[in-house]
């Protein structure tokens, strides 16, 4: 039953069946209780979908139900304002994605009264939709039989193929093992596959329903040795007097989380003698080791004051939300 190479262009021999029959009934009985999946409303996947890009989903869950609850419509979606999107957003990160989101929505709602696209190709047309991000829409809401890949994805097709494969050719390994007949499952399944059994560096191979048909049993060998990331130390000021918080907003032409409040940063020849408390974040490719002061900002401050119990729905960057939350103020 093993998948050997085949003389032709396909990579995947008549045994293909079977791993999609093996993967699909392993999925069936062990898939993940996720609130995404308890429909196949175009909108509840689309959103899903984006929230879901480099986010764990772990962390998407909650923020899921919450924006799920304050826009339960794409039409409720297209007439909030930006702010509240990006508030409702906030602790997601990556906000570009909720920029775009709304831009779709109103898209949606002013060019197709509300309807979603469905097939892939309309889909991309979307702002913020990839090809990732319509296949798995196509696929999951529409049925329609393609193929959608990810990092857990390309993981698992890599192993199964034994070797190290990139863009268009996993794609077009992925197409190849598709189940026509159930394509959102599957491509569901994979993905399932790929985050909780084919794991990035310990693999757990005797779990895996499709074990006989991988050519790896472990972990490809790396080509190239792991990006090491950068380590950085800022320092925030967190003036809170008579229950109100000062914070300032980031410029709306900066490329990174424009229009987002956030706490003021100190100039390294301005730091506090010694901080309040400390604590690590991660943005993209940096590690940060982030140092708060309580302290009292100069009066020529650039910035606004918030009721400490308003602070929880303004458009805050994740940073600033961490912050808050351990100095208890929301």
């Amino acid at each position: 039953m093993n998948l050997k190479p085949s003389t032709g262009d396909r990579r995947f021999p008549s045994s293909r069946p079977d791993f999609g029959r093996q993967l699909l009934r392993w999925f069936d009985r062990n898939k993940r209780d996720l609130p995404w999946r308890r429909d196949r409303d175009p909108y509840h996947v689309w959103l899903s979908e984006i929230m879901l890009q480099q986010t764990r989903v772990g962390a998407v869950v909650e923020h899921y139900n919450r924006f799920l609850e304050r826009f339960p419509t794409v039409e409720t979606l297209a007439a909030a304002r930006l702010s509240s999107v990006l508030a409702a957003w906030s602790g997601l990160g990556y906000y570009r994605r909720a920029h775009s989101l709304h831009a779709a929505a109103r898209e949606l709602v002013d060019r197709c009264q509300g309807r979603f696209p469905d097939t892939r190709a309309e889909l991309e047309a979307l702002p913020g939709v990839g090809r990732y991000s319509s296949a798995a829409i196509a696929s999951i809401a529409f049925g329609e039989a393609v193929a959608a890949v990810d990092g857990n994805v390309e993981r698992v097709l890599q192993r199964i193929l034994g070797k190290s494969i990139k863009g268009n050719p996993v794609w077009l390994a992925a197409a190849e093992l598709l189940s026509s007949q159930r394509p959102g499952d599957f491509n569901q399944a994979m993905m399932e596959l790929g985050a909780t059994l084919c794991l990035p560096r310990e693999p757990k191979c005797t779990m895996c329903p499709v074990q006989r048909m991988c050519r790896t049993q472990g972990e490809l060998p790396r080509l190239a040795p792991a990006r090491r990331r950068a380590k950085q130390a800022v320092e925030y000021a967190l003036d809170s007097r008579r229950d109100s918080v000062f914070l300032i907003r980031r410029p709306r032409h900066t490329k990174l989380m424009p229009g987002m409040w956030e706490l003021p940063e100190l100039p390294s020849d301005k730091r506090s003698a010694g901080p309040w408390f400390t604590l690590r974040h991660s943005i993209t490719s940096t590690d940060y080791l982030v140092r708060v002061a309580w302290v009292q900002l100069p009066p020529q401050t650039r910035g606004s004051w918030f009721k400490a119990s308003r602070v929880g729905q303004l458009p805050l960057t994740g940073l600033a939300r961490k912050i808050l939350r351990h100095a208890k103020l929301i």
